[in-house]
């Protein structure tokens, strides 16, 4: 901290330090006395600066590969980086190939449109729901449907969410909400419904399954609950948005998304060594709140405005985030839990403070709604997709556009950075998935 204040660097940087070519890793007092160092003499200690990861930009569009018949809806990277789904409105969920950026496996089942695709964190597991329904489970390996399909929805799937690494490493459990305003927790394994969470008046339109074990969910009847999944009960019910609650991030997201990873997409090889690796890894983007760290939650709404809540703690929100004209489409936290940006149908992405839910800044660019934000792994460069046809690049630090990505011949519905920091994927209304890199 006082190298970095002494040196004025704007980002913080981790430092070595050595004392007689000798890093110090406890504290100074314990080399001073291996050494036999005088405490009367002046100590030179030498500093030198760690290696920092860091995202390069992407510049250009390195595939475009065509394979859908209709519209892609959603496009999502695996927690390793390794694989890459998408679902679209043809019925098919399609696994591509990343590093050959070739089409892998078409996955068939669904009789309807698929609007949600979501990966385990062991990545063994692929889930996707669609306008039929129905809830299917695939290994991206072979591409083959694992059991049944999951029935029991009376309306169509609006969103699926594995449960963390660290709480299951397995990762058989899968949450699904619906249109029909249950949320439904089922065993992928077995193929079962072990729990339907009752509560909400309208559909639900969005769901996260958070690092201490409870699920959020937002809706369109206003209302953001929380639920307890081992036992299936209602914890509170946040209230506050004047209309429809549409998207919600957590603080601790992306340390959930990528679980024991490393931006590498290495694992460690003990389950338990695997296991701590994710624990530390989502504490380190959680909020410090009066000494006490704590997992928030932002959502965005139809009344044009965000909240922020500590919702393990209370029932009123931290922070009410007013600016957009038009409805809050996606809401998504940066990976290290210090930034929210959000995305509007009022053509801007607007970024705040993750801890304060203070405005920072307006990234104008789209000229028309923008649909969706998605952050690099670093935290320093924000990717949007609009109604536009086109994918800009955001630097978080300068606050400016730093790349116009033109090239889909239509709408931009989705996109996603992958966990290494190496690619962007998208997909809109032209039926082709783009691959772009730095």
């Amino acid at each position: 901290q006082l190298i970095n204040e002494v040196l004025k660097n704007d980002e913080r940087l981790p430092y070595s330090f050595f004392v007689n070519d000798e890093e110090v890793l406890d504290e100074l007092k314990s080399i001073i006395k291996n050494k036999k160092i005088s405490t009367e003499a002046a100590i030179p200690i030498v500093y030198q600066p760690q290696a920092v990861f860091r995202v390069h930009a992407v510049t250009r569009c390195s595939a475009t590969i065509p394979g859908h018949s209709e519209a892609v809806l959603h496009v999502s990277f695996s927690a390793n980086g390794n694989h890459l789904a998408s679902g679209s409105g043809d019925t098919t969920v399609r696994l591509w190939d990343v590093l050959t950026q070739t089409p892998k496996h078409t996955l068939k089942a669904h009789t309807n449109w698929v609007l949600a695709v979501a990966w385990s964190t062991n990545c063994e597991y692929l889930a996707s729901g669609g306008m039929d329904q129905m809830v299917c489970v695939w290994d991206p390996v072979s591409g083959k449907q694992i059991g049944k399909s999951l029935m029991g929805h009376k309306k169509w799937i609006t969103s699926l969410a594995f449960e963390p690494y660290h709480l299951n490493p397995s990762c058989n459990r899968l949450a699904s909400a619906s249109k029909d305003g249950d949320i439904r927790i089922w065993d992928v394994i077995r193929g079962v419904c072990l729990l339907i969470l009752s509560g909400h008046t309208a559909s639900v339109t969005c769901i996260k399954w958070g690092a201490t074990g409870l699920l959020y969910s937002a809706s369109q009847d206003r209302t953001i609950k929380v639920w307890d999944t081992k036992q299936g009960k209602l914890v509170r019910s946040l209230e506050g948005h004047g209309h429809w609650v549409n998207t919600l991030s957590l603080n601790t997201e992306y340390a959930l998304r990528t679980g024991p990873f490393s931006h590498r997409g290495n694992k460690p090889e003990n389950e338990e060594e695997a296991k701590t690796t994710a624990i530390e890894n989502y504490q380190k983007s959680m909020a410090l709140i009066d000494g006490e760290k704590c997992e928030l939650i932002a959502s965005g709404s139809d009344d044009f405005t965000l909240f922020l809540w500590n919702p393990a703690k209370s029932k009123k929100p931290i922070h009410r985030m007013t600016g957009h004209q038009q409805p809050v489409n996606f809401v998504c936290y940066s990976p290290d839990g210090n930034f929210i940006a959000s995305a509007s149908y009022d053509k801007s992405v607007r970024l705040w403070d993750g801890r304060t839910g203070k405005f920072i800044c307006t990234f104008v660019g789209h000229v028309q709604a923008v649909y969706q934000v998605c952050w690099s792994a670093d935290s320093r460069l924000l990717v949007s997709s609009s109604r536009d046809s086109t994918m800009k690049v955001w630097d978080r630090k300068t606050k400016k556009l730093k790349l116009d990505l033109p090239g889909h011949a239509d709408e931009v519905f989705a996109c996603d950075w992958s966990p290494d920091g190496e690619k962007v994927a998208s997909g809109g209304k032209d039926k082709v998935l783009k691959i772009w890199q730095g």
